[in-house]
């Protein structure tokens, strides 16, 4: 057996995990051989691989980033104005893959998809992002390793604040989905917790910043980067035209300083948290999640049930259709347990 490995997308705490674990246990159960493709679908478009022994994925479990590189830019379906698609199915032939494992969030996920169903291409894909917003599976990897970064910089913050009685603003990472600033807003005592999902109202902000300030306290806001006001607009950092996905989201925190600075009297500061959130160790509980997925997709692989996505669902290890995940993005639902737990502990969402 011959398998293909890749990392697509931003990097993310877990995935040397995941290549561990898909290699050894695809080399214990069945002695395969496993291609390493280096930068995601570049080293497909580029002609880059190499072999990974047991010896190549060892000592790498708690190491931060990729050992073949990734690429958020490269697709085989329009790299540098054509599509590749054909020339990198052929050249999975060449190297004889009887698979190929895709590690990547969302849009590594549609792509494996397409390139699985248009170019015959036996894929099995792998759940990776810190903004755990892909659909079909309850948690991905990476995500814990975020939330325990941004907490600890919430509490860090929280005490600046206090010392001088300041309105302290923390943005997280996440895109379109609140599940980091919600998770780590709890776990770090945010007083405030806006997320994309619920449009904020800036003088409800306030009123909780004054309500705090007059019992001389401080006040901590964590704020996902795709929030926006009700009814407002999302706050666009910068586009990248090459880019499947070309929109990069940042700044909303200084946007809503500026928005509730002149309705309070403490001192408003805002911190963006940015890349930090994708670096270093993985968690103890990413690299045991990044484990149980590596080798669940080295069982798909060798069980030939192609086309399918590792998954948790309801704490099971299980698996769903790439055709059920492709395009879309799990989002934080209005009656999650967390959100009625941070209302009913008297956490404002910025709506009330």
């Amino acid at each position: 057996m011959h398998i293909g490995i890749l990392t697509g997308g931003g990097d993310c705490p877990g995935l040397n995990a995941v290549i561990r674990a898909v290699t050894k246990s695809l080399i214990q159960r069945c002695n395969a051989e496993v291609i390493g493709i280096e930068d995601g679908f570049l080293g497909l478009i580029e002609r880059r691989v190499r072999t990974l022994g047991w010896d190549d994925v060892s000592n790498i479990l708690a190491v931060g980033g990729t050992i073949l590189g990734t690429s958020n830019k490269a697709t085989p379906f329009g790299w540098q104005g054509r599509d590749r698609s054909a020339e990198c199915a052929d050249y999975v032939r060449d190297l004889q893959l009887d698979g190929l494992v895709a590690i990547g969030g969302d849009g590594t996920m549609t792509i494996a998809q397409r390139f699985g169903e248009h170019a015959g291409v036996p894929v099995v894909g792998v759940p990776k992002t810190i903004d755990n917003d892909i659909e079909g599976t309850e948690r991905s990897f990476g995500f814990d390793t975020a939330v325990a970064t941004v907490t600890d910089a919430l509490e860090r913050v929280q005490t600046t604040g206090q010392s001088h009685g300041r309105v302290m603003i923390v943005e997280t990472m996440g895109r379109y989905a609140g599940w980091i600033a919600l998770e780590s807003g709890l776990a770090g005592a945010a007083d405030v917790i806006l997320l994309p999902e619920i449009g904020y109202d800036v003088q409800q902000i306030a009123k909780v910043c004054r309500s705090r300030a007059a019992r001389r306290r401080s006040t901590l806001i964590c704020i996902a980067e795709g929030a926006k006001p009700a009814g407002g607009s999302l706050t666009v950092e910068r586009t990248i035209a090459d880019s499947p996905d070309p929109i990069r989201l940042g700044g909303v925190a200084h946007v809503l300083r500026e928005q509730l600075q002149p309705l309070v009297q403490a001192e408003v500061r805002a911190t963006v948290l940015g890349h930090v959130q994708r670096g270093g160790s993985p968690t103890p509980f990413d690299r045991v999640l990044a484990t149980q997925y590596g080798n669940a997709a080295a069982h798909l692989l060798q069980n030939r049930d192609y086309h399918r996505m590792v998954a948790l669902q309801r704490g099971e290890l299980s698996s769903v259709a790439l055709s059920e995940v492709a395009g879309k993005n799990r989002l934080v639902p209005a009656d999650h347990p967390l959100l009625v737990c941070a209302r009913e502990i008297g956490v404002c969402l910025g709506d009330d």
